[in-house]
Order: structure tokens, then C-alpha cells, then sequence
């Protein structure tokens, strides 16, 4: 006879498999890989911070207006996807399907203000090859952008998964992994906004 998992109903429904349970702790560790990842380029960026080799200054080019929309967009996208985890705890698949495209929509805002951005000091003198400072910088910001992307894509995946199979232990723990990498990424936005964007701006 086969054995069945005895599962206590109280327990969210991401943590009723033995597979999501071990997805997620394995996501943790996943996530340990990432703050290396950011740790080393935000390392680099301070080494460089100063070495503008004469080109455009990020005094002269950073704008306090769009960093604000941007930071705003981004951080109430992690409110948002906050507000899909509670639905998906109360197993409402409606409120998670609700919730998740507007965090979506949100980081898809934050994405066009960031390429805008990009775009004008490209066209203002600053790329890749102006200076080690703005190298960093971009490789830092776009680091960061790409994992944005990335983020969307995948959370679209998920949505069309629940479409197909319904709010089930499988969809959830997916959920659940996929709103620890977002949370992750507003974390690493808010130490661009302050050590790159705000400290410039005050120095």
C-alpha cells in the first residue's frame, strides 16, 4: 500500500509537499548566492566611486525625480506581491491572480523609467566605456534591472500554471519562491537608492 502524507490543514498550502518544502529551503540557499553576487558589484562600485576620468559627474546627471518614481514603483510592487502571499495563505486563487499582475505592471514601470533613464545619460556622454565609474554603475543598476526582468517573466510563468492547474501545494510553493525573489530584489534596490543615487546627490 502506498503511504500518504499526513498533512495538518492549517499549514499553508506552499509547505504541504515534501518538494515545495525543499524547493523553498533550497531558494534560501539560492538566495545566499545572490547577495554574493550584489555584495561583489556594489564592492566594486565604491572602489570606483570617484574615478570619472573626466567624463560627466553623476552630480550632473542623476535626477532626484525619477530615482523618487522609481523607488516608489518598485517598493509598492512589494507591497503588492505582499498582498498576493496573504490570498495565497487564505487560498484564494482570485486575490493571487488579482494581486500578481499588478505587482507586475508595477515592476514593468520601474523597468521603463530605468531604460529611460539609461538611455539619457547614454545620450548625455555617460555609457559603459566613459569611465570605471559609470561602468560600475551601470553594470550594478543593470545587474539589478535584469534580474527585475527576469522576475516578471517568471512570475507570468506562474500565473499561467494556476490558470492551468489551480491554487494547488505545487503552484504555491512557486508563489511563494518566486515573492522571496521579488521582496529580494526591492531589498537590493533600496541600497542603490541610498549608496549610489542619495549619496551622490548629498556629497
Amino acid at each position: 500500500m502506498a503511504h500518504t502524507e499526513q498533512v495538518d490543514p492549517n499549514t499553508p498550502l506552499e509547505y504541504q509537499s515534501e518538494t515545495g518544502r525543499l524547493n523553498i529551503f533550497g531558494f534560501w540557499w539560492f538566495l545566499g548566492a545572490e547577495i554574493a553576487l550584489f555584495s561583489t558589484l556594489f564592492a566594486t562600485y565604491f572602489v570606483l566611486i570617484n574615478r570619472t576620468s573626466g567624463g560627466p559627474s553623476p552630480e550632473e546627471l542623476f535626477e532626484v525625480k525619477g530615482v523618487m518614481i522609481m523607488t516608489f514603483l518598485l517598493l509598492t510592487s512589494s507591497f503588492t506581491c505582499g498582498l498576493a502571499i496573504h490570498e495565497l495563505r487564505r487560498r484564494n486563487q482570485k486575490g493571487v491572480l488579482t494581486w500578481l499582475p499588478i505587482t507586475l505592471l508595477l515592476g514593468l514601470g520601474f523597468l521603463g523609467f530605468e531604460i529611460y533613464e539609461f538611455v539619457h545619460y547614454v545620450h548625455e556622454g555617460a555609457s559603459l566605456s566613459t569611465s570605471a565609474f559609470w561602468s560600475a554603475f551601470f553594470v550594478l543598476a543593470g545587474t539589478h534591472g535584469l534580474h527585475v526582468t527576469l522576475g516578471i517573466g517568471w512570475i507570468t510563468l506562474i500565473m499561467i500554471q494556476i490558470f492551468k492547474r489551480g491554487l494547488v501545494p505545487a503552484t504555491a510553493a512557486k508563489v511563494f519562491i518566486s515573492s522571496l525573489y521579488w521582496h529580494f530584489l526591492d531589498v537590493v534596490w533600496i541600497f542603490i537608492f541610498t549608496g549610489v543615487y542619495l549619496l551622490r546627490l548629498v556629497m
